[in-house]
């Protein structure tokens, strides 16, 4: 099934019309139903908002909001959501007529440990490209090197950063693409892992695993276990996420062992009928299961995890990710399949998931997964003020998994503003600019 730009558009009216509006602004609490605290005075009738973004069309999946509104920006949350803002109440106007507004992406598995990661890549030069705000580094420091992860990039990024530590205490370091970080068991030391989640447990989410034969060799089963172990010591709070492919044992084992919380990326990789969670054009029932437990699934495309001959059939029989990320890095940026995150929500246009599921997968989804940041993923007020505008582009489009399986869609996203707690990214820059 393919949608149009204005099927897609329209599809939100009869949620616009039930969305309550609180005088001539939205309000909407936290997603447990509070509302979020303020860093400036509503009730100044001289307030003046820091940015406006005017003209747009709003998908915020947190309030079942779709509709044409403005969007107004003071001290790095969101100030209001209206159908109408004067242009005069605020410093600064971006106009995003005829365009889609959103909250900042989220990107679930990306490869943000540059410098150090053989595959890692700066956050923020992938900011504007991708239109990502907030991103979870996906085990590029092991618990010998989070520590200059933690110093180095998340303390000097605009982008705001969670990670996961591997299991393996050098991580992805070197060339994780040709030498498996596992293969040696030793790197795999429980107690100073769980350690080193339980201290930086602020921005780190749990513990990172990769269960390939070209990384764990003939450790089977037993880096799972030690990553489960670690998070267990850590912590209740504490994941495992989880990287499937071509698993030293069948797949179904591997979700068998995972916990309520725990993540399977990669979810749609295609590496064999035993490696699939899609076996003989039927959803693995081990997979249909561990979703029943509360494991979730993570699309986590990459330059070889994504295929559409898996991901079609396990949307069609009821079986949709939990939520869409990239596994943007280094050598899978080059790759014809093009796994920006706004390129891999698209795919899942033309697979037929309506855009404000789309959006909810990069955005509520993944910060409930987070759940460090009151209103982390939405557009309410007294949110952070983290906001994506894309056009909606219509096709005919071309989309490639990274089998070489070609989609055919007829829309897609392309990022044109990002804006991070309350700044702008890239042109036009506030007067007088203050970087945060």
């Amino acid at each position: 099934m393919t949608l149009s730009r204005r099927g897609l558009i329209g599809s939100g009216v009869a949620a616009a019309a039930a969305t309550k509006i609180a005088g001539a602004e939205t309000r909407a609490g936290s997603a447990a139903g509070e509302t979020l605290p303020l860093l400036f005075d509503r009730s100044d009738p001289n307030l003046k908002f820091d940015l406006l973004v005017t003209g747009g069309t709003v998908v915020d999946p947190s309030q079942k909001l779709h509709a044409h509104r403005d969007v107004a920006i003071k001290n790095g949350q969101i100030a209001a959501v209206a159908e109408s803002i004067p242009a005069a109440r605020a410093v600064q106007v971006f106009d995003a007529g005829g365009a889609i507004v959103t909250p900042g992406l989220i990107d679930l598995h990306c490869h943000y440990y540059h410098q150090v990661s053989g595959i890692g890549l700066p956050p923020d030069e992938m900011m504007g490209l991708t239109a990502t705000t907030t991103g979870v580094d996906a085990g590029d420091a092991g618990y010998a090197s989070f520590p200059g992860f933690r110093h180095h990039v998340i303390g000097q990024t605009r982008t705001r950063l969670f990670g996961f530590i591997h299991i393996s205490a050098i991580g992805l370091a070197g060339n994780p693409i040709k030498v498996g970080e596992m293969m040696n068991i030793d790197y795999a030391d429980v107690d100073a892992c769980a350690k080193a989640v339980a201290e930086n447990r602020d921005v780190c989410l749990g513990v990172k695993v990769r269960m390939s034969k070209n990384v764990v060799g003939s450790n089977g089963m037993e880096p799972l276990r030690r990553a489960i172990r670690a998070a267990q010591i850590a912590g209740p709070w504490a994941r495992v996420m989880c990287h499937i492919g071509n698993a030293p044992v069948p797949l179904g084992e591997v979700l068998e062992a995972l916990r309520p919380g725990d993540i399977v990326t990669h979810a749609y990789s295609n590496a064999g009928e035993t490696n699939a969670i899609v076996a003989g054009g039927k959803v693995l029932p081990q997979a249909f299961e561990a979703r029943r437990r509360g494991v979730l699934f993570d699309v986590g495309h990459g330059g070889g995890s994504f295929d559409f001959t898996v991901a079609a059939p396990a949307l069609e029989q009821g079986f949709p990710p939990d939520t869409i990320s990239s596994d943007v890095h280094s050598v899978s940026i080059q790759s014809p399949s093009k796994p920006l995150l706004p390129w891999v929500l698209s795919k899942f246009l033309s697979l037929g998931l309506p855009l404000e599921q789309v959006i909810a997968k990069a955005t509520t989804e993944p910060a409930r997964i987070i759940g460090r940041v009151p209103g982390l993923g939405s557009l309410q007020v007294g949110a952070p003020a983290d906001v994506a505008v894309f056009k909606l582009v219509e096709g005919p489009v071309a989309f490639v998994d990274t089998n070489k399986h070609e989609r055919r869609g007829n829309v897609y996203l392309d990022p044109i503003k990002t804006i991070r707690q309350g700044r702008p990214f890239g042109f036009p820059f506030p007067d007088p600019f203050t970087y945060t």
